[in-house]
């Protein structure tokens, strides 16, 4: 395997779920694959890029925070075995450059030339242990948790055990504020109750996991507006942060303000009547964008005002929605007059 640097990572895809000038909460399901503009990343389950180092690093702070703040694993072991075998082979799969799996009698080790690390497996993909980079306090909790570590992703496996589906594991150190601890061992229509507009949706959750295990893969996108970069955003800050810098929604139009998307994919383990989520958090500088893609600042602009009062208060946009889209919309006008 090649000798790893961030030159030789490409740049973080991009997209832009508001494209469509209207705020929408449905599965809105598209094929894994599906073209939008970023070569062979579209069609990865686990993109890796430029950024990798970072995204790392943040995984491990938060792991050093408190572990069980964002890792639950209810898996039986066979499941969990299943699930470790596919991250593993899955990897190797998509990028052959980077992870190298060396198979013998005793077992299986997955060499990953990104972290140094090397983890180490059964035959049937028990968790053996590993070799861990320097400085890493944290030890490993399972495969899962050690592949996780390895993935700019976050991971969730929603399983479902004689008809009824829980979420049974979830490795989210990237959370959106909401707390794995809060979703952990939830039915997927429990889980996203809170969610303004997913009334429809949780009502057909049965036909949709149905969807899900059988026909995928399939990708999907979610967005909001953040004030900072942060990829933590867990609704309970670590011991000493200030809960409002810590939230990232200091909606000022003029000073920083990101739209924050979540690329999310869904891949079906039919042989343990399973979905492994994955979620890939993506930064758009709303600054820079309303110099170089106007239009774009309209459509987003169009997309909040489509919001109702319920999603604006779910997006924590409901005392700043009337300026945030003046000020958008107003970079549209002067984008206009430049030409």
């Amino acid at each position: 395997m090649d000798t790893p640097s961030s030159k030789t990572l490409p740049p973080p895809a991009y997209y832009f779920p508001p494209a469509c000038g209207r705020y929408r909460v449905s599965p809105d399901l598209q094929k894994l694959g599906t073209d939008f503009g970023n070569g062979a990343a579209d069609g990865q389950l686990f993109q890796i890029d430029a950024d990798y180092a970072h995204y790392l690093a943040q995984k491990h702070a938060a792991r050093d925070e408190q572990l069980e703040k964002y890792y639950r694993d209810g898996l039986d072991e066979a499941a969990r075995r299943a699930v470790q075998a596919f991250l593993v082979r899955r990897l190797c799969a998509e990028h052959p450059r980077w992870f190298r799996l060396e198979e013998d009698a005793e077992g299986r080790r997955l060499h990953c030339a990104l972290s140094g690390e090397v983890l180490a497996f059964t035959p049937d993909f028990a968790w053996r242990g590993g070799d861990c980079a320097a400085g890493r306090r944290t030890p490993w909790a399972s495969g899962i948790d050690a592949l996780a570590c390895q993935l700019q992703e976050d991971l969730s496996v929603v399983q479902r055990i004689d008809g009824e589906d829980r979420l049974r594991c979830v490795h989210l150190c990237f959370p959106n504020h909401w707390a794995a601890a809060d979703k952990f061992a939830q039915p997927f229509a429990a889980m996203h109750r809170p969610v303004a507009g997913m009334e429809e949706v949780n009502r057909r959750s049965g036909a949709l996991m149905d969807a899900l295990i059988q026909r995928g893969p399939y990708v999907r996108f979610a967005w909001g507006l953040a004030s900072d970069t942060r990829l933590n955003h867990h609704p309970e800050p670590p011991p000493g942060e200030d809960p409002a810098r810590w939230a990232g929604r200091d909606f000022v139009p003029g000073k920083a303000l990101y739209l924050r998307v979540e690329r999310q994919t869904l891949h079906g383990l039919p042989e343990i009547d399973a979905v492994l989520f994955t979620i890939r958090t993506y930064f758009v500088d709303l600054r820079r964008l309303r110099e170089t893609e106007p239009a774009h600042c309209r459509q987003l602009a169009d997309a909040i005002a489509s919001m109702r009062p319920a999603q604006l208060a779910y997006k924590g946009l409901a005392t700043r929605r009337d300026a945030l889209i003046d000020w958008l919309r107003e970079s549209v006008s002067q984008g206009e007059g430049r030409r």
